[in-house]
């Protein structure tokens, strides 16, 4: 019987590898959205701040230098639009976007939308504790007239300008919590984690690149996370495709004859589960 478990596993083993797709599609990818590459790779000239990611980047270098303008053509979207936003705030969202536009680690949390300028975006990132935080204490006593940025601007003048009745309130009163300015200004986005940079555990979208890039490892364990736990894959989103295949037919009546069962037990799932391994 031992022997027979053995060879079971084995098979299973082999078969689970037959059929696991060449290229993880929840690592190393690109979102499909307004300005994305279809892939990642090198980019030698990314401007100053997203210059972290010019050794495998999602972006070109053309869209790294207009996500540091006040008002570029990737979105039309104005920073001051509650009067002219302090330098010390602008370079977070700056990094927001080069996180947003460059990393190829943001897979795991990839999800499906129904967009006129994007057909993926992302959603609930765990952003590092000391992200979020130094984001809302460079930007608490700067203004602005909106809780959600991603909709609900007047667009009548061709960039966003404040709704009617929607007065400019310092960020310490529109966010008053560091975890509501990364949860809600870019709608759940990301997701305030209570991890620390280095954890492994948490997105950083500031680091050093001489030290490599520490997103790689994260998104390597939330994909490991979601694919051994999916109930447990911290609100991300799979992308379509690529995991959980059923193993083929053949290979499953090898495993009802190592393990003595009915093949039709295999074949329809078995209460032990062994149909899709």
């Amino acid at each position: 019987m031992a022997l027979a478990v053995s060879l079971a596993l084995s098979l299973a083993l082999l078969a689970a590898g037959a059929v696991a797709p060449g290229k993880d599609p929840l690592l190393n990818v690109c979102m499909d959205a307004k300005h994305h590459k279809s892939e990642p790779g090198p980019e030698g000239k990314l401007y100053q701040q997203c210059s972290p990611w010019k050794d495998n980047a999602c972006c070109t270098a053309n869209t790294s230098s207009e996500a540091h303008k006040d008002q570029s053509y990737l979105y039309n979207f104005n920073w001051n639009h509650c009067g002219v936003m302090p330098a010390k705030c602008k370079r977070h969202f700056i990094q927001d976007t080069c996180l947003y536009e460059c990393s190829p680690n943001l897979g795991p949390w990839i999800e499906q939308v129904n967009s006129s300028w994007r057909r993926e975006r992302i959603l609930h990132v765990p952003l590092c504790k000391e992200d979020c935080e130094e984001w809302w204490e460079d930007c608490r006593d700067a203004l602005t007239c909106k809780e959600n940025w991603h909709k609900g601007w007047n667009w009548a003048t061709g960039t966003n300008r404040c709704p009617w009745g929607s007065p400019c309130r310092p960020f310490s009163q529109v966010f008053p919590r560091p975890q509501d300015l990364c949860e809600k200004v870019w709608s759940s986005s990301f997701r305030y984690s209570p991890e620390r940079r280095g954890s492994g555990r948490c997105i950083q979208m500031w680091f050093d690149p001489a030290q490599g890039n520490p997103n790689v490892a994260v998104a390597k364990y939330y994909a490991w996370r979601k694919r051994s736990s999916p109930a447990q894959g911290e609100q991300a989103a799979p992308r379509s495709g690529g995991a959980g295949r059923a193993l083929p037919w053949p290979v499953l009546l090898l495993l009802a004859l190592a393990l003595g069962l009915p093949p039709e037990e295999l074949r329809a799932g078995g209460s032990r589960g062994w149909g899709s391994l």
